[in-house]
């Protein structure tokens, strides 16, 4: 059950580094976080691959007092999604045309919901910016679904102003990586392993 957990998480967040660098080859906007990691490579003159690394690894430190403790997959997604985003970005070519463009952001969804069901149904740990929502959530009373808004209006907000690309993709994005995720959880949840009761000698249970 593990080695399927491990195979699954580290699968999942290589699709996950290849559908970012699919919403980039787009050029029809990003998801906030994304739009935050653009903007910020473009100003530091770093690859995006790269600036994911660094802002997963100082997000992390936020969940030092939010009393969060990272797991192997929490880990991982910090490093590979980053790894895979530069090299989806070195092996997929730029469209110039609006079919095309739709086509690799209509992809680009789809993968990412794949990725995210991959990797979340491996239970190995959230991802940094995940960990940051639900951490913030549980420490403050805030709802979830609140946390998660507060967090992306400030990184869009913080990625625009940084001249990230904010557009009908980055709306798209918003729209259907919930449901999508949702509707494919089941199929990659690795099931919690069950521990049988120890079976009651009969003895005891004639002597009760």
């Amino acid at each position: 059950m593990m080695t399927r957990r491990i195979t699954q998480l580290l699968i999942g967040l290589a699709m996950y580094g290849i559908s970012l660098a699919m919403f980039i080859r787009a050029s029809l906007g990003l998801d906030p976080w994304d739009v935050f990691h653009q903007g910020l490579a473009g100003k530091l003159g770093w690859s995006i691959g790269t600036v994911v690394v660094v802002v997963s690894f100082l997000v992390l430190l936020l969940w030092i007092p939010l009393r969060q403790m990272p797991g192997f997959g929490t880990l991982a997604n910090a490093v590979l999604v980053g790894i895979f985003a530069d090299l989806g970005l070195a092996l997929i070519p730029a469209f110039s045309h609006l079919g095309g463009q739709i086509a690799m952001l209509a992809g680009a969804v789809l993968l990412n919901a794949i990725a995210s069901a991959c990797y979340i149904g491996a239970r190995l740990g959230p991802g940094a910016r995940d960990g940051l929502m639900t951490g913030l959530a549980r420490r403050t009373g805030w709802s979830v679904r609140l946390s998660r808004t507060l967090i992306e209006v400030v990184v869009l907000g913080s990625g625009w102003l940084l001249g990230g690309s904010v557009g009908v993709g980055t709306v798209v994005y918003a729209l259907a990586i919930g449901p999508l995720v949702q509707l494919l959880l089941p199929l990659f949840a690795v099931p919690e392993k069950v521990v049988a009761a120890e079976p009651v000698p009969q003895a005891q249970v004639a002597g009760s």
